[in-house]
């Protein structure tokens, strides 16, 4: 509408400009200022209009709005694009053997000459996998540290987008500046959300953005130095193109730390904090099975935290004690109301699993508490004495009475069942389920279960996982019952003080757990379960 009435108003200026132009020559009035003066303002007016008017035509009020699909170009030599990092191994604790791999591509990036000599190329691609939290981004960048490469950190995520083609050029941004920034390494973090497997009815765009990672991944320059790392939680997803050789040649599973390596982290997170002499960081390793690199970050902090609301100059042991509970059983809730019924439902259930933990010797009780924390009324806290990768039949039968002791007491005490075992129940179905399908311990043969196969042979599978966890029940239940005085002393001393540490508990109990009478119904219980 703007441009309408302005261009109206432009017209009638023009004819006037050319009607007073026309009247002025015609007269010959060529010494009337005034008539001179108003055709110089007549003129000026239509020049102002017509500037305006083309202003407006750049401008258009009612232009379709253009989508911007694509971000902002960075400088090359911009910091925000790729970095330097100063990360190297000796950042890294722990995982000697991937550390290993890594120095041959550091050794080929730092001296390619003497591997070009005997006619080896430098590993197009390293992919990272395992769970999360181990150290696959820091292992990336200490790589680069350890080359003074130029490091170009993205994520699968940033190549997604629903506009065809963006995701590929992106691609194909990121790999020609790491060229011209040879040497250079490239991380995606997440690869697994442009790498997965194509289907028929699969997003085009993701497609595409694959298809142009595989093709630059294939087209390196072999005179170029650049190593692409890429990491993913689930490797299972990746797609079998991507994972071929000439891709990523290299796949290197990133585990959770051995009791070493824990001790090397925790090291390494606590060297620049106030320690009570009285800590021994490898007790803390022993105590943290199980947990990542960035649990025990997480812990070291936490116990941080906690020392500095407590008003302490030092981080004590109980310190560290307070952040794993925190880590592993979730926040303490306030002030929770609890029946006292509940509540003593909630200690006997606890002191089930205590009791059944230290007559079968299978973990270390590190702590039983009543104490709500999480969406648990109560917990206890079990720690393996040593970092186990081969379990027999008879140790996961063990864990699984461990979990049933809470339901055991309940129905030995209290003659009924209640929703608290939950939780208990689902692991020890996962168990029980793994023995039968996955290790070959049951009736069904020593036979690994596809999962066409667990659907066909489901009501065969339900029955041999409801033998194991039967059998299991029984046995915990006649434990229960024949130490049923040692189940009162547990779950009163947890009424009184709602927590029983290891030290406390061992002192409950005495050693009623050396007795003879023990022993022998240990050697009962695995002539029984084999």
């Amino acid at each position: 509408m703007k441009r309408k009435i302005t261009r109206f108003i432009l017209y009638i200026f023009i004819a006037l400009t050319v009607i007073s132009n026309v009247f002025l020559f015609a007269n010959f009035k060529f010494n009337n200022t005034f008539t001179l003066k108003n055709n110089m303002l007549i003129l000026g007016i239509t020049v102002l209009l017509f500037i305006y008017y083309i202003r407006l035509n750049k401008n258009p009020q009612y232009a379709h709005a253009i989508v911007n699909t694509e971000k902002k170009d960075k400088d090359q030599n911009s910091n925000e694009f790729f970095t330097k990092p100063k990360t190297t191994f000796k950042d890294v604790a722990g995982l000697e053997g991937v550390k290993d791999e890594l120095i041959e591509v550091i050794d080929f990036i730092n001296n390619p000459e003497k591997y070009k000599k005997m006619g080896a190329r430098i590993p197009k691609g390293i992919l990272f996998y395992g769970p999360p939290g181990t150290g696959k981004t820091l292992l990336a960048s200490a790589v680069a540290g350890e080359t003074k490469s130029t490091f170009f950190s993205v994520s699968g995520s940033e190549f997604v987008e629903k506009y065809v083609g963006v995701g590929a050029k992106r691609v194909r941004d990121l790999f020609e500046k790491a060229r011209k920034e040879a040497p250079s390494v490239i991380f995606i973090d997440e690869v697994d959300a442009i790498g997965a497997k194509r289907h028929l009815d699969s997003n085009n765009e993701k497609d595409q953005t694959l298809n142009q990672l595989l093709v630059e991944l294939d087209g390196f320059n072999a005179n170029q130095t650049v190593v692409v790392i890429a990491a993913t939680n689930r490797l299972d997803l990746l797609d079998e193109a991507l994972l071929r050789p000439g891709r990523f040649d290299r796949h290197m599973y990133i585990s959770n730390p051995n009791v070493k390596d824990r001790e090397k982290i925790l090291k390494v997170h606590t060297k620049n904090k106030p320690l009570d002499p009285g800590i021994n960081i490898t007790d803390l390793a022993r105590k943290t099975h199980g947990m990542s690199g960035a649990h025990l970050s997480n812990i070291a902090n936490e116990a941080a935290i906690i020392a500095v609301r407590e008003n302490k100059r030092m981080i004590t042991v109980s310190h560290f004690e307070q952040a794993i509970e925190r880590i592993v059983a979730g926040l303490e809730i306030k002030n929770p109301t609890i029946l006292y019924k509940e509540k003593e439902v909630v200690s006997y259930h606890e002191a089930g699993h205590a009791l059944i933990g230290k007559i079968l010797n299978t973990d270390m009780v590190q702590k039983v508490s009543i104490v709500p924390r999480g969406h648990a009324l109560g917990y206890v806290i079990h720690m393996p004495q040593d970092d186990r990768y081969i379990l027999t039949k008879e140790e996961l039968c063990n864990k699984i009475m461990v979990m049933l002791g809470g339901r055991a007491a309940e129905e030995l005490v209290f003659k009924h069942l209640s929703t608290g075992a939950k939780d208990d129940l689902k692991k020890v179905t996962e168990i029980a389920m793994q023995m039968v399908c996955d290790y070959g311990m049951s009736n069904l043969g020593f036979i690994h279960n596809e999962p066409n196969m667990i659907h066909s042979l489901s009501d065969s599978i339900n029955q041999e996982i409801n033998k194991i966890i039967d059998e299991c029940y029984k046995i915990t239940y006649d434990y229960l019952s024949e130490y049923r005085d040692e189940l009162e002393k547990i779950s009163i001393a947890l009424l009184e003080k709602e927590a029983l540490n290891k030290t406390e508990l061992d002192e409950l109990l005495d050693d009623f757990l050396s007795a003879p009478g023990l022993r022998n119904k240990e050697k009962e219980l695995e002539a029984s379960l084999t």
